[in-house]
């Protein structure tokens, strides 16, 4: 096998890895949106008195406020979402 032949091989692999990880991203941003949302208007009232639920909940807006904000954006806009 020719390195050209080895490169155009290895490119291919990379391209077909970098859309598995593109389709991926889609996939986590469409879950991040949604899970945005639905924390933004959770009426904490209404939730479970147990300590599981509450602390799922916190871990999940925790884990939500740590993302950049530009894959927040790009996540809510994903599921046509807004927080205000």
């Amino acid at each position: 096998m020719t390195v050209h032949a080895m490169n155009d091989r290895e490119v291919s692999l990379l391209r077909k890895e970098l859309e598995l990880l593109m389709r991926e991203r889609e996939g986590l941003l469409q879950v991040v949106g949604s899970a945005a949302v639905l924390v933004a208007n959770l009426d904490t009232t209404s939730l479970p008195p147990n300590r599981e639920t509450i602390d799922a909940a916190e871990s999940l807006g925790e884990s939500l406020n740590a993302l950049p904000e530009e894959t927040l954006k790009d996540a809510l806009q994903k599921v046509g979402g807004a927080i205000e």
